[in-house]
């Protein structure tokens, strides 16, 4: 059998219930029943009811980061555009507008990368993690508190930026190994 084959039986899901909540997060206690008879109690937040999308935007050869406050590691850190999908919005739409809101400039082309999550032995909060080129000016009104700072990346920096201290986020860092392959693959150029 290939390490890639999957011949697992999901545990029984015997039942749910709200173990805590709080006006942004809901913990929810899972009890199961795994195929060969154990049974354990497993803790997690309430399954997104949203998605979300994350875009590396490319422009005249360099990548257009932002530097955004994230209270769970009271820093700035190191970021692409990103947020939730709205109601009726498909990810590419949404991939635009947060584009467009957060780096004024709207894209021609979207290439997915892969739909990450953050922890899923804890939560499911999926995100469309896209490739943003065709650049072009298009500023649109978002919700940040403050004005977002863009940071240029040259391509050929990418080695250097993983080091960078204010890059903390695991999607971030996640994207940016994806990022190489495909890019390259995409534009005919060797991985970075």
């Amino acid at each position: 059998m290939s390490y890639l084959d999957n011949d697992l039986t999901p545990p029984e899901i015997l039942s749910v219930r709200v173990a805590a909540e709080t006006a942004v997060f809901q913990v929810q206690s899972v009890d199961l029943q795994f195929a060969n008879g154990q049974k354990r109690t497993y803790e997690r937040l309430t399954p997104a009811r949203r998605r979300a999308v994350m875009v590396l935007p490319v422009y005249q050869n360099r990548l257009i980061m932002i530097r955004e406050y994230a209270v769970g590691s009271e820093r700035y850190e190191l970021t692409f555009p990103k947020g939730l999908i709205d109601e009726g919005e498909t990810p590419e739409q949404a991939a635009n507008r947060e584009l467009q809101e957060e780096i004024g400039f709207a894209a021609d082309e979207f290439t997915l990368l892969r739909r990450l999550y953050i922890s899923p032995g804890h939560m499911f909060s999926p995100m469309h993690v896209f490739i943003a080129e065709g650049l072009r000016p298009s500023a649109l009104s978002g919700d940040e508190p403050e004005p977002l700072q863009q940071v240029f990346v040259d391509l050929d920096k990418i080695p250097e930026l993983l080091a960078h201290p204010e890059m903390g986020d695991a999607r971030v860092l996640a994207s940016l190994f994806l990022f190489e392959n495909v890019f390259a693959a995409k534009h005919g150029k060797i991985a970075l």
